[in-house]
């Protein structure tokens, strides 16, 4: 299958998602979305910083955003991004119909049950917007510079999409999550929000060697990309 190019991804060069490598990346990349939504619907505190369970893996995503797009382009990148949060609304969906399968007489667990799939609901519109937001920034950074710089200034691309996307993402998600996970002041919502942004970002920046090292292993070993200066 291959993709038509966009016209950011026109002038620089970018492999096809036809080979192993793409749909082994958007998997990575969905399941992480998928176990993030889930572990996000907990509110952690350590001391005074406010955050939640998404921050275990969330950041990762980026990570393998920055691959997407960085190998394969924007408009694959996108498709992944779709992908993912496609298997979230079907986990969604799942979720509520067995809200509403009978319980059985030994399972005690309905409220809570219940109560969780409310929120992951709600992180749920959250992530996708969010997400969808931040993903579409940080893919259309990544593509925008390497159009100027072809294979040259990695760092550049990989710390400014990081920058531009997780603002866009921050923002957006936790103006619609943190009432799912009970916080209602704005000195809470400012917390969470600021060291959200902060934490991601460091984290990819932290990540780079590795990003890194990941792009040059799949552009040396994906037979439809092909290095030009």
């Amino acid at each position: 299958m291959t993709e038509q190019p966009t016209d950011l991804d026109r002038h620089a060069t970018f492999a096809r998602v036809g080979s192993a490598y793409y749909p082994i990346l958007v998997a990575v990349f969905t399941a992480l979305v998928i176990i993030s939504n889930v572990t996000a619907t907990k509110g952690v505190a350590f001391g005074p910083i406010i955050t939640d369970g998404g921050f275990i893996v969330f950041p990762l995503t980026y990570v393998i955003g920055d691959v997407l797009s960085e190998v394969y382009g924007f408009k694959a990148a996108r498709r992944a991004i779709f992908t993912g949060f496609a298997m979230n609304i079907l986990a969604a969906l799942a979720f509520w119909v067995t809200i509403y399968l009978p319980a059985a007489d030994f399972y005690t667990n309905q409220e809570h049950f219940e109560n969780i799939v409310h929120a992951y609901t709600q992180l749920i519109v959250a992530g996708l917007a969010g997400f969808i937001v931040g993903q579409t920034l940080n893919a259309w950074v990544v593509v925008a510079i390497k159009e100027r710089t072809k294979e040259k200034h990695l760092w550049a691309r990989l710390v400014g999409s990081t920058f531009v996307g997780q603002l866009g993402d921050t923002l957006v998600f936790c103006t619609i999550a943190a009432s799912a996970i009970g916080i209602s002041t704005f000195r809470d919502f400012a917390v969470y929000t600021a060291l959200g942004w902060f934490y991601k970002t460091a984290v990819e920046v932290v990540m780079l060697p590795v990003t890194y090292r990941v792009i040059a292993v799949i552009k040396r070993n994906e037979p439809t990309y092909q290095l030009v200066g």
